[in-house]
């Protein structure tokens, strides 16, 4: 009886009553297709360039995706969000599959303007009781883990398997399309 008193009301809603930002910013990246897809291969291709740009392209990524990610949690608007989440998978697999090499900056420039999307629709999907702050710390983290695994998955197949790599590439830009067709 004294359990019964003392439990938390259950809610059907997703959303309704306390709700952990940080976890959910967390899962946002690694539960969206679109979105892991194209953390991934940010990864990849920094992998596959090398150097600078391992560090320089998931780090204007994740710097402008959090600047994004703010102004959707300010209620700002951007058309075409999702288009342009699907394009960015495109676009991305193209650079991995034609192991494109551009000079740092413009690569670097490349994954900052792709990660406008990615981080205004993290920032617009903030859950009506989380905390802004905690909730872009778990997506910036996720997305952080997710260029770590490109990384890693490149210098794997650089080595072994650099043909895998690219047809890895071509597999995104047809997951891209796929995500545009709906």
């Amino acid at each position: 009886m004294l359990l019964t008193l003392a439990s938390a009301p259950a809610f059907a809603h997703t959303g309704a009553g306390p709700v952990d930002g940080f976890i959910h910013g967390l899962l946002h990246p690694l539960i969206g297709l679109d979105h892991l897809l194209a953390m991934v291969a940010v990864g990849l291709w920094a992998g596959l360039v090398g150097g600078k740009a391992r560090i320089a392209y998931p780090a204007a990524f994740v710097g402008t995706m959090a600047l994004a990610g703010a102004w959707g949690m300010a209620g700002g608007t951007l058309p075409g969000v999702e288009v342009g989440i699907a394009f960015s998978v495109i676009i991305l697999g193209a650079a991995v599959a034609l192991k494109a090499s551009p000079p740092l900056v413009a690569g670097t420039l490349a994954c900052g303007i792709l990660a406008i999307f990615h981080g205004f629709a993290h920032g617009a999907e903030l859950p009506e009781n989380a905390s802004g702050l905690a909730y872009a710390v778990g997506f910036m983290l996720a997305t952080a883990a997710l260029h770590i695994i490109g990384i890693v998955l490149a210098g794997a197949l650089a080595a072994r398997a650099p043909l895998f790599a690219r047809v890895a590439g071509g597999g995104l830009v047809l997951a891209g399309v796929a995500l545009l067709a709906g």
